[in-house]
């Protein structure tokens, strides 16, 4: 899986001229101009509020827990291959919306609806209807795992932890509020996602950087350490037991995966419902979402657990991130990161809540929209008071079974997406958005 998605990937990058990595600042500036769409946009929410709640499914416990695992097992070293797998990713995910929106349809209760399934069966034809059926049929199964019940557990685990707040209270409140927001639909996840995401982020990047500025003398020895192991591999220290090249990228590269979530086709799903007259647009917005989630939130997550010494401590997942925290903070800084933690899971019940949602209604029709909301919510609730470490395992695999179906659509599709990229990347083509 690892060979396919960064193959596609950087099967992209060079159709499309390394287009997402030039127009960095351009999709920043695209991000701002996409809270106010213009008048002859169609969709249900704000292009912003859709990477909003696209970030949502994708910032969670991965950039904190996953992070710091790709560190403990593969060393320094992962975090550079965790870069190549964002950037290279950035097209991935670009090319996801693009046919997303280029491929959407309106359903019967009139909303834009999009995403792998709707382009395989709207691009590539009734002949790769199965395709986009195994998408559907994946992705809804995959949402109750990794994007409700495992980050429920995860959520409960870390306030017992840090608080003694028993599992079944936690169970029950996170039961509650998830209802209040995912049964209002789309448009209550994207008004949640566009105020929630960006707040959660902002607190937990000023606490990481109050990390670094404290342990600032040790920034440029851990950016050369993480540079030179990515090629060298790591000699034991402390703690940590040393590991092989191979094994810096294989750990980097399956972390950087599991939290920008480049591959899966879940992006193009939140986008879909975003007001756009333009699939390119779209694209240029969602595929800053993979910079943000990796290049910036996962990189001072690492550097943070590299300048702090804890690397080394032996420990690994959330607890690894919770020393870097209380090295620099001691006696709340783990306090700080449990918040952070439980805002990050939440939202990912949110982003989730959508995707898995819009495969049943691919599936099964709009019927299954309410049945589904009160599925999703109470699950919520067995996955915060369960045990789930099987449930890790058959979350990861339908990860993998949902990729595959999009990344043979994203290479059959590529020659569309590159010809709409030239046409509104072409002189005048931005002016008529």
């Amino acid at each position: 899986m690892i060979v396919l998605i960064i193959g596609t990937g950087l099967f992209l990058q060079l159709r499309l001229g390394f287009m997402p990595i030039r127009k960095l600042v351009y999709g920043f500036r695209m991000i701002w101009k996409s809270r106010t769409p213009g008048s002859d946009a169609e969709g249900e929410i704000t292009p912003y509020a859709a990477l909003m709640t696209a970030l949502s499914g994708t910032i969670g416990t991965g950039n904190i827990a996953g992070v710091a695992t790709a560190i403990a097992v593969g060393g320094p070293g992962a975090l550079f291959w965790m870069w190549i797998t964002a950037f290279v990713g950035m097209a991935t995910k670009y090319a996801e919306v693009v046919v997303a929106v280029k491929y959407r349809e309106v359903d019967d209760k009139g909303e834009h609806v999009g995403g792998p399934m709707f382009a395989i069966k709207n691009g590539l034809g009734r002949h790769w209807h199965w395709l986009g059926t195994a998408f559907a049929f994946f992705g809804g199964l995959a949402g109750f795992g990794i994007g409700n019940m495992v980050q429920a557990n995860g959520i409960a685990a870390a306030i017992e932890n840090s608080f003694g707040v028993q599992t079944w209270i936690t169970g029950i409140v996170l039961t509650g509020v998830t209802g209040l927001v995912v049964l209002g639909g789309i448009r209550r996840i994207g008004a949640v996602a566009e105020k929630v995401v960006p707040f959660m982020a902002i607190i937990y990047l000023i606490c990481v950087v109050v990390v670094l500025a404290l342990f600032a003398g040790n920034i440029p020895a851990a950016l050369a350490t993480i540079v030179s192991d990515a090629f060298t591999g790591t000699a034991a220290a402390g703690g940590f037991l040393g590991s092989t090249i191979l094994m810096a990228m294989q750990k980097g590269v399956a972390r950087g995966i599991f939290s920008n979530e480049a591959g899966l086709g879940t992006a193009g799903i939140a986008q879909a419902s975003g007001s756009t007259s333009n699939p390119v647009f779209s694209g240029v917005i969602g595929m800053m979402g993979t910079f943000i989630d990796t290049i910036i939130i996962c990189t001072l997550t690492g550097l943070a657990i590299m300048v702090t010494g804890v690397w080394t401590s032996g420990e690994t997942g959330a607890l690894l991130s919770s020393l870097a925290f209380e090295a620099a903070l001691p006696g709340y800084g783990k306090y700080v990161l449990t918040i952070c933690l439980a805002l990050f899971a939440f939202t990912t019940i949110l982003g989730w809540a959508y995707y898995a949602e819009k495969c049943w209604e691919f599936l099964l029709g709009t019927v299954s929209e309410k049945p589904f909301r009160l599925m999703w919510t109470i699950a919520v609730f067995f996955g915060a008071t369960l045990s789930l470490d099987f449930a890790w395992l058959v979350a990861d695999t339908l990860n993998a079974l949902m990729a595959i179906p999009n990344l043979i659509s994203l290479l059959l599709l590529s020659p569309i997406i590159v010809k709409l990229t030239r046409e509104y990347f072409a002189p005048g083509g931005e002016s008529r958005i």
